[in-house]
């Protein structure tokens, strides 16, 4: 059958979706892509950033999923840290490939971040790396950092920086080595909900597309995600929100960290692999949410 994939022009954006109609045509199905702009997008190619009253969630998602909705395409691939904790009426997460490392990388300092020099500039735009850096390191100077992952890497190489913070699975899935990258441990930087993993979403009333996609489907990785974005819905959280969560399947359970820097709060709850939900609504409550 024809399973038209929408996705968003970004290099990262376009990687991810040419493995899932990859995965698709090797299971027999003609997987065109449908490349659309999103409002973020938009956003980040202007410079801008939020302005008081702006609603920031789901503005890299909504084009690809009004095309779901009208019918243009058939499912659209997301980076799942970039889904909004509800999603339209009809729509459903109907995959989701295994994990790549969900952890972020620090960029330009191989000796790690206590290498930097006292006062460094290290460019990210994301609430929650700067407030986990600062913790760490509360003499840099944070700058904001805008743009695709190769930009900001230029900016970087341009001494615009002199470190930044990225994910890893990104880098990871566009085929970059940097001999100036180290891993940051998940005690000190815990990432976003989601992050490594890739979301296929699709409207929950085609139960076709479903079984198309049912064998790129990773039951750990979807485990994982279900706690996540459980965690994020119950404290109101998006890409604004200083909020880490990481969720990790251990035999016959899971052990979930979660952070929320409106309180202060961490986490660390282990529970049954078939209650996902369950564990990260524990998390939520626990450190804070209502």
């Amino acid at each position: 059958m024809r399973v038209t994939v929408a996705t968003r022009r970004s290099a990262l954006a376009l990687a991810q979706s040419r493995a899932v109609a990859h995965a698709l045509a090797a299971a027999g199905h003609e997987a065109p892509l449908l490349e659309l702009t999103t409002t973020g997008d938009r956003w980040s190619q202007a410079g801008a950033w939020q302005q008081p009253g702006m609603d920031v969630k789901g503005m890299f998602v909504k084009e690809l999923e009004e095309a779901l909705l009208d019918g243009r395409a058939d499912v659209a691939v997301h980076s799942a840290k970039d889904l909004p904790g509800e999603l339209p009426a009809g729509l459903a997460v109907l995959a989701t490939p295994p994990r790549e490392d969900p952890r972020d990388v620090l960029v330009g300092a191989p000796g790690g971040i206590g290498s930097l020099a006292e006062g460094a500039r290290v460019g990210t735009t994301s609430p929650r790396r700067g407030a986990q850096v600062r913790a760490v390191r509360p003499d840099v100077q944070l700058v904001e950092l805008r743009g695709n992952v190769d930009t900001r890497l230029a900016k970087l190489d341009a001494g615009e920086v002199d470190a930044l913070v990225l994910a890893a699975a990104g880098l990871r899935r566009l085929g970059i080595e940097r001999d100036d990258a180290v891993m940051l441990p998940v005690d000190m930087c815990l990432p976003a909900a989601g992050q490594g993993i890739v979301a296929i979403e699709g409207r929950g009333d085609d139960p076709a597309v479903r079984d198309a996609c049912a064998a790129l489907d990773d039951p750990a990785a979807r485990a994982c995600l279900a706690a996540e974005r459980e965690f994020l819905a119950r404290i109101g959280g998006g890409c604004t929100v200083p909020a880490g969560a990481l969720c990790e399947v251990h035999g016959d359970h899971l052990r979930m960290r979660g952070w929320w820097g409106a309180t202060g709060g961490f986490a660390d709850l282990e529970g049954p692999y078939d209650d996902p939900t369950g564990l990260g609504g524990r998390v939520a409550q626990q450190v804070g949410a209502p």
